[in-house]
C-alpha cells in the first residue's frame, strides 16, 4: 500500500491551502443546501452536483441524500455503484467503487491516517477500492489503501485493515476471509 505524505510543518497546521479550504466550505454548503435534503428519486440531482464539484461518474451510480463525501473530486463511482444511507466517503485520497457495488449506510471509507513516527503527524492518504460487485456491509469500516475485490461481502461493523480477496465473505474486527457457505 502506498502513502502519500502531505507536507505539515506542526500538528497544529492543516496541510491545505487556504483555497483549498475555501473550497472545501464551498461543496459542504452546496451539499447540504443543495442536495443533503433531496427526496431518493432526486438521485440525478445529486449526481449533477457531485460531477460539478469534479467527482468522475459514469453510469447511472446511486449517492444517498444523507451520504458524506469529503472531497467529490477524490471520488470515482462506475454504473449502479451505491453510496447508502450516512455513508461517509472520507476522501482524503482517491476512493473508486466500482460497478454494481454497495458501500451500506454507515459504513466509513477512510482515506487518511497520520504519521504517527513524524513529531508534525502528517497527513497520510491512501486509495481505497471497491471491487465491482462487492458489498460493504452497515457500519464496516474500511481503512486507507485497501481494496475489496470483486464480489466479496463484508459483514456489518468490520474494520478492513488490508486487502480483501474476491469472491470470499469477510468479517470481523480485524476483517478476515471467512470458511465458503455450502
Amino acid at each position: 500500500m502506498a502513502f502519500t505524505t502531505h507536507n505539515q510543518s506542526s500538528p497544529y497546521v492543516s496541510p491545505w491551502t487556504v483555497r483549498f479550504r475555501l473550497k472545501l466550505l464551498v461543496w459542504e454548503y452546496c451539499w447540504l443546501l443543495f442536495c443533503a435534503w433531496t427526496p431518493k428519486p432526486l438521485n440525478a440531482w445529486r449526481l449533477l452536483w457531485l460531477r460539478a464539484f469534479g467527482a468522475r461518474l459514469s453510469g447511472v451510480p446511486f449517492v444517498h441524500q444523507r451520504a458524506r463525501i469529503a472531497m467529490p473530486w477524490n471520488l470515482e463511482m462506475r454504473h449502479r455503484a451505491c453510496l447508502g444511507d450516512r455513508a461517509n466517503a472520507y476522501s482524503l485520497g482517491e476512493i473508486c467503487v466500482e460497478e454494481d457495488a454497495t458501500v451500506a449506510q454507515e459504513a466509513y471509507l477512510c482515506t487518511g491516517t497520520h504519521d504517527f513516527a513524524s513529531p508534525t503527524l502528517a497527513l497520510q492518504t491512501a486509495p481505497i477500492v471497491i471491487g465491482a460487485r462487492a458489498f460493504v456491509g452497515a457500519r464496516a469500516f474500511v481503512l486507507p489503501g485497501v481494496t475489496v475485490g470483486a464480489d466479496s461481502v463484508i459483514g456489518a461493523c468490520s474494520v478492513v485493515t488490508r486487502d480483501v480477496p474476491p469472491r470470499t465473505i469477510n468479517a470481523g474486527n480485524p476483517c478476515r476471509v471467512l470458511p465458503p457457505r455450502a
